[in-house]
């Protein structure tokens, strides 16, 4: 069947390599690379000609540096006007706030009028936005500028090949276009509907290429076809079409695939975690920035809740439970005790609504969440991301990664004290196999598509949705 791509995908929100960003013109890319530092730069030299009248050589060197910091520019032609707004000042916090940083830190904010800064301040995200939504609407006229579209076929009707037919359909401002697919079997074997049409057999490619005149062709067939690629490769020599192979390994799903070398050898990882290298350094930052932050803000409300517990039940004020955290390893979770129990052994029974061990105070700290704000500190100790999948009892864990085919693989990160399944919702009770299969769903998509923008997306909806949500027992 030829489906559309799954709608829970984080990379409809933030991620830059989804469907619709393959086959976009190169003009376009090139365009989208430069629009937002230059907008940024742009708006900065319009801020000290406005305010001083001329732009003097601190402004110009702030230019680099901005310059530097933002470039390329991120794709956001596919995105809705929300996602464009929200990614915009987003980004633009995070670079100003960086800095404004270094600026006090070395003084050279000095050189600057303070006028002039807070003009950009503002200036900035709008000049970005207005470059963006104007590049949207010019998009269209110069695509046809350039000529006719390009013509591409797929040689394979199998899943990968449906699954790139589905991209290249998908895909907004791409001169590409799809006329259909090649493949040797009968089409009562094919089992498929709604398809492009198919075009004829293999062994007519190169005819094919040559009478319909493709630029494009794109051979998803079987690694195991290896002569019959070659023979493919060589008949296709007396055409122009550029070839690209799409290996059937794709249909595997992949958890942060990327291509690498090892020893000289060009690998594909199939599952790898995200946080490696730059991205593990970013990820550490934001959760140490922002848990300091939040706990020197916060603090007055834990030492609230710690009396509250000791004065309202016997018992500690923190429960320490054993859960799994990365690559699988045992770690203590810290949580406010709203429970008469604290159940940490081989068999532990989910909390239900209406549940008797819960007690009055406990009730109301689960419901909002503020039973958790203990594991801020467990960030603070390497233990935990602020965002990340839930972690769970290790006796759930031994239950579920028996029954739920890649369970474990949420364990290629910290666990998280929110996540993208719980403001999916996903939070509380999972008292069947089909929640916490959907929950699994939403954590391995978050690894997938990872990205500091994704992150505070999420914190941004979990401080919106725990006021209201009715879930968490």
């Amino acid at each position: 069947m030829f489906k559309a791509n799954p709608s829970l995908s984080a990379a409809s929100y933030f991620k830059r390599t989804d469907p619709q960003y393959m086959g976009r013109d190169s003009l376009l890319r090139l365009l989208e690379a430069t629009l937002e530092p230059a907008a940024i730069v742009l708006s900065l030299w319009a801020a000290a000609w406005y305010v001083d009248g001329a732009i003097d050589p601190p402004y110009m060197i702030l230019s680099l540096l901005v310059f530097a910091l933002t470039f390329p520019g991120q794709s956001r032609l596919h995105e809705s006007l929300f996602a464009i707004t929200a990614n915009t000042l987003i980004n633009w916090a995070v670079v100003a706030g960086l800095l404004l940083l270094v600026g006090w830190a070395t003084r050279y904010y000095r050189e600057f009028s303070t006028d002039a800064i807070y003009h950009w301040l503002w200036m900035a995200p709008v000049a970005e936005l207005g470059a963006c939504l104007t590049l949207r609407r010019l998009a269209p006229s110069l695509l046809k500028l350039q000529g006719p579209p390009e013509r591409a076929i797929i040689v394979g009707m199998n899943d990968q090949g449906l699954a790139l037919a589905n991209n290249i359909k998908a895909a907004r401002f791409s001169r590409m276009e799809l006329t259909g697919f090649v493949d040797s079997r009968d089409t009562s074997r094919l089992n498929v509907t709604n398809a492009p049409p198919l075009l004829g057999k293999i062994d007519q490619l190169a005819d094919i290429v040559k009478a319909r005149q493709i630029n494009l062709i794109y051979l998803s067939l079987p690694m195991a076809s290896q002569p019959r690629i070659l023979q493919i490769l060589d008949d296709l020599k007396d055409t122009t079409a550029s070839v690209y192979f799409v290996p059937d390994m794709f249909v595997t799903d992949l958890i942060q695939g990327q291509q690498s070398t090892v020893c000289g050898m060009p690998v594909i990882s199939v599952c790898e975690s995200p946080f490696q290298g730059k991205n593990g350094f970013v990820k550490r930052a934001s959760d140490i920035v922002l848990s300091i932050l939040i706990l020197l803000l916060i603090h007055p409300v834990l030492i609230g809740i710690a009396l509250a517990v000791k004065l309202t039940s016997p018992g500690p004020v923190i429960f320490k439970q054993r859960r799994y955290g990365l690559d699988g390893e045992e770690i203590l979770v810290y949580k406010f005790r709203s429970m008469t129990v604290t159940e940490d052994g081989g068999t532990i029974k989910q909390a239900q609504k209406n549940d008797s061990r819960i007690t009055p105070l406990g009730a109301v700290l689960r419901r909002t969440s503020l039973d958790e704000l203990p594991q801020f500190v467990n960030v603070l100790q390497g233990r935990m991301s602020i965002v990340g999948p839930r972690p769970h009892a290790v006796a759930h864990n031994e239950l579920y990664r028996k029954l739920i085919k890649g369970y474990m693989v949420r364990h290629k990160v910290k666990p998280g004290i929110t996540g993208w399944a719980q403001v999916n919702g996903f939070r509380g009770e999972t008292d069947t196999l089909e929640k916490m299969q959907g929950r699994i769903d939403y954590d391995l998509d978050y690894l997938r598509n990872w990205s500091l923008q994704l992150d505070l997306h999420i914190i941004l909806k979990t401080v919106r949705l725990v006021s209201k949500d009715q879930k968490a027992y």
